[in-house]
Parts: structure tokens; sequence; C-alpha cells
């Protein structure tokens, strides 16, 4: 009798969602068209970033980052591919670096959606990835650095307020 065996899924998306207080379209600013702040607010995870062709904010542009990961320094170059200002949404794909080593494919998106009536919103955060093989773990640790992310970026544009 011939047994079906089921293969690991190399293709996966991890999600979370973040409250934060700032005005979302300032969270969505610092994100689409001054990443180099990124590092001001939360310097633990991002040392900086350098646009390395384009005009950041528009759809093409390379951007490569220097972040530590689990406690280890790491570089990455990513392209952005759609951003939608009305909606507060930038994606972007990760084309070379550290993190390919064990991903064929990374792409985050990261949406700022204003609360109704008030200040604040939430921050969504996207990873859709396939990894290169079933040994690879899931980009979770990736997803809470992103979660820390919003959080110390969200305290620092309410410092400046």
């Amino acid at each position: 009798m011939a047994q079906a065996m089921l293969k690991p899924s190399l293709q996966g998306e991890v999600e979370a969602n973040v409250e934060i207080k700032a005005p979302a379209t300032k969270l969505f600013q610092l994100l689409a068209v001054t990443p180099q702040d990124v590092s001001k607010a939360t310097p633990d995870n991002v040392q900086g970033c350098r646009v390395q062709g384009g005009e950041m904010g528009r759809v093409g542009t390379l951007i490569t980052w220097n972040y530590v990961l689990d406690g280890k320094p790491q570089v990455g170059t990513e392209r952005i591919e759609e951003v939608d200002p009305k909606k507060n949404m930038i994606k972007m794909r990760m084309i070379e670096g550290d993190l390919m080593k064990e991903f064929k494919s990374f792409v985050i998106t990261m949406q700022v959606t204003p609360k109704q009536g008030g200040s604040g919103g939430v921050a969504k955060l996207n990873m859709a990835y396939e990894k290169i093989d079933e040994n690879v773990t899931g980009p979770e640790n990736i997803l809470q650095m992103g979660v820390k992310m919003f959080k110390d970026m969200d305290e620092m544009l309410l410092s400046m307020e």
C-alpha cells in the first residue's frame, strides 16, 4: 500500500498588528519617505539605511539596511515594489543580503490605518516568504523585530509632537 508523504510548505505568511498613538500618516512618512530616521527611533534594531538607486517613496528604489537580528549584525537590500500614500502602504521585496541565505523570496508589506475619530491607528506588518528548504525556520523572529520597531517609531513620533 502506497503512503502519501506530506511535504512541509516552504511558502508562508506571518502578520502582526500594532496599535499606535502617533498619527498614521507620520508613521507612514517615516517608513516610506525618511527611513534613514528609523535608526534614530530603534537603534537596537536598525543601525542605518542608504538609498542605493532611485528616490525614497518611489517604486523601484533600492534601499540597503544595516540591522541586528538575534544579536547578529545583518545587511539586506530591498526594492520598493508598491507605494500607496492614500492607504499609507508600502511593499518592499528583499533582493539580496543575509536573509536571502535562508529565503528564496521575502516580501514585506507595511500599512498604517488611522483610527476613526482620533489620533493613532493600527500599523500592520505582513511578511510573505518562501524558504530555501524545510530546515529553515519561519521568520517569526523578524516579525517580532518589526513589532518592536513599530513601537519604537511610535514612541519617537509621539516625543516629537
